[in-house]
């Protein structure tokens, strides 16, 4: 379809029905090659619910799109390897130890043993974790489990990472520090697609949309969102655009 060109995300009418409520309503947006796009929207806007059909884990109920070159309506299992996700929840095991968990998540990203060898190297030496190897993740700091998180997320180098609530829990130096991750890897091509709850963390992105019940409401950059709502910061936008949502937190 014409209108992919050459975006890391195209969806036109995205759709999502559970029985009569319909959670994603209809959503179109491109996502462009190596962009940082923030997903923002109160609980129960249907982020979430987005996200899982982006990433190939839950099949639309209308609409189309792609993502990474694959249909999501089509090639849902291409897409999960072509992505790399990352959770506030879930994204490492605190029983295993760091060598052990890169190795499992590299071996699930479908890795051969060589690649996973020469990354391993890598992100030890990128993270400066050499002295950690052997350390289990739930001995860790935060900070460094939250690096771990993104190199695990990103070492088999995918076209897309997607970051759901990544920095949730954790203190404003080491999310300051986590968004410098997220610059280096959109610096070297990656696509970053990311929702936070932290409305200044929108302000880092390249664009930004807002969802409301279900619909996106307002996509553009931070600074061109701002002046359209005659607003100085992300959250006094956010609190414009999401005031008449029906949907509760």
């Amino acid at each position: 379809m014409h209108y992919y060109n050459d975006n890391a995300i195209s969806v036109r009418n995205l759709t999502k029905c559970f029985g009569s409520f319909t959670a994603v309503d209809h959503i179109s947006f491109d996502v462009a090659k190596g962009e940082i796009f923030g997903f923002l929207g109160a609980n129960g806007a249907g982020k979430t619910t987005a996200m899982r059909m982006l990433c190939g884990l839950s099949v639309p109920t209308a609409g189309n799109g792609q993502v990474a070159g694959c249909d999501i309506m089509t090639r849902a299992e291409a897409i999960k390897h072509r992505i790399g996700y990352m959770s506030q929840k879930f994204s490492l095991y605190s029983g295993l130890t760091v060598e052990e968990n890169i190795r499992l998540f590299s071996t699930i990203y479908g890795m051969t043993s060589a690649r996973i060898k020469e990354a391993s190297e890598r992100v030890f030496k990128e993270l400066g974790m050499e002295d950690m190897r052997g350390a289990f993740v739930k001995d860790i700091p935060v900070g460094w489990r939250q690096k771990l998180a993104f190199a695990v997320a990103t070492i088999h180098k995918p076209e897309v990472v997607f970051l759901d609530e990544p920095t949730g829990g954790v203190d404003p130096v080491t999310r300051r520090k986590f968004w410098e991750l997220i610059y280096k890897a959109s610096s070297d091509g990656m696509t970053v697609f990311v929702t936070t709850h932290y409305l200044d963390e929108a302000e880092y992105c390249n664009r930004i949309s807002i969802m409301v019940d279900g619909r996106i409401s307002a996509l553009d950059s931070p600074a061109a969102l701002k002046e359209k709502y005659h607003a100085t910061t992300i959250d006094e936008v956010f609190r414009i655009v999401a005031q008449d949502a029906q949907r509760a937190d």
